[in-house]
């Protein structure tokens, strides 16, 4: 069997290296990289450190708006597909990425797989909310994280197809912890001791791209009295500079974006991690490592229940007071929520028999 996977955003390099390390032992694989995260931290530098083949087709799509974006993509993807004829289309979360792939699949009729399927924030005002609820109805398999996800499919009249695999993060985060412990070397180049810093990631469009709610985040962080490490995402440092917002506090470290490997470094030596990231929300998880999500709802709902992860949206004395609270969470006493760690072999089984 031949597939063609669609990738372009720093999540879904994550997610496609242990499918495709167990695809390409059965099948064919086509990597086409959408370039939809341009930067070569959040995106070529992967490649190389999660051991991923380099890509067969590069789209060169880089930064514009949702429907150009998501336009260039439809197109350039439909045109690979007529050339590979592959048997299926695999896609990952819920980027531009992941619904231009779906629609130009299921337009020439060519099977989707969608990984991380079900997964809803029911918050219609999120792009990512968008594409996730298009591609599931457009997939013909559909690969759950979690029965509160195959649980929402169901609420949307979606039941054939659906199968609940566990989470392919909870192999990435396993294997390449291992290559994190063994390359990385971000905790002495800046002088970081475990346990003693927080890390804080900051990039979604419902802060970044509204001034109200990252002036209230820039407030906060300028506040905290722990050493905090920002690796500065694109998108927010320009929104800083339209903003004229300048975070004064010495705690601070900005950083420049940084590699997987030095990001699960980080967020897994962390006393906490404030984030608005999904990804980052279930690595710190897997991780062990206490969340506070600058969000007003997630995804990752049993992180919540489960007091692992803290929900304080945009929301300024929140903030601080979650940065500084002193809380143990036991995390050996919460499940596995999110599987074995088997879920890459899970999918390839269901795929094979087609």
């Amino acid at each position: 069997m031949k597939a063609v996977t669609i990738v372009g955003a720093r999540p879904q390099f994550i997610k496609a290296a242990p499918i495709s390390r167990v695809w390409r032992q059965h099948g064919e694989e086509i990597l086409v990289h959408t370039g939809q995260h341009y930067d070569h931290n959040l995106s070529d530098i992967f490649f190389s450190e999660l051991e991923i083949p380099q890509p067969d087709y590069h789209l060169h799509v880089g930064s514009k708006s949702h429907g150009e974006q998501t336009g260039e993509m439809l197109t350039k993807i439909e045109r690979i597909l007529l050339e590979e004829k592959p048997d299926l289309v695999i896609v990952y979360g819920d980027t531009n990425s992941t619904l231009a792939g779906g629609l130009a699949a299921a337009k020439l009729h060519v099977p989707v797989a969608h990984v991380e399927a079900g997964l809803r924030s029911f918050n219609r005002r999120m792009p990512e909310e968008t594409n996730r609820v298009l591609t599931d109805h457009l997939s013909t398999w559909l690969f759950c994280p979690t029965e509160t996800a195959v649980a929402h499919l169901l609420r949307e009249g979606m039941s054939e197809g659906v199968h609940m695999v566990g989470d392919i993060m909870v192999e990435a985060v396993q294997y390449n912890i291992q290559l994190a412990r063994r390359q990385s070397t971000i905790l002495q180049q800046l002088a970081l001791t475990p346990d003693q810093f927080l890390l804080a990631t900051l990039h979604r469009a419902e802060n970044t791209d509204h001034e109200s709610r990252l002036r209230s985040i820039v407030s906060a962080l300028n506040q905290i009295e722990y050493k905090v490490v920002l690796p500065l995402h694109p998108r927010t440092q320009a929104r800083l500079a339209q903003w004229d917002l300048q975070i004064t506090n010495p705690n601070v470290i900005m950083i420049a974006p940084i590699g997987y490997l030095d990001m699960l470094q980080l967020e897994a030596a962390a006393a906490k991690i404030l984030t608005d990231s999904g990804g980052v929300q279930k690595e710190a998880f897997l991780l062990q490592t206490p969340c506070i999500t600058m969000r007003d709802e997630t995804e990752w709902v049993e992180t919540v229940k489960w007091r692992a992860n803290r929900l304080v949206g945009a929301d300024e004395r929140q903030i601080v007071e979650a940065a500084h609270e002193r809380s143990v969470i036991h995390f050996d006493k919460i499940p596995p929520l999110y599987g074995a760690g088997r879920t890459a072999d899970q999918i390839i089984h269901v795929l094979a028999k087609g």
